[in-house]
């Protein structure tokens, strides 16, 4: 009998109802990617990473294989 109830609750524990994000998560992390998001876009479009992007795309599409 006592084995049959512990049983009975590590299955219980096994399934978690909730398994899953709800509505309220889904918008937090949507809202936290798009803020992410602007924050790299701010920094990638500021002159000093700019340039060097535009530097290390010319210098590596003016390599010769």
């Amino acid at each position: 009998m006592r084995v049959r109830r512990w049983a009975h609750l590590v299955g219980e524990w096994g399934r978690r109802p909730e398994a899953g994000m709800t509505t309220a998560e889904y918008a937090v992390g949507t809202l936290a990617a798009c803020a992410f998001a602007a924050v790299l876009l701010a920094v990638v479009k500021s002159g000093g990473i700019s340039t060097l992007v535009t530097e290390v795309i010319t210098m590596s599409l003016s390599v010769g294989l």
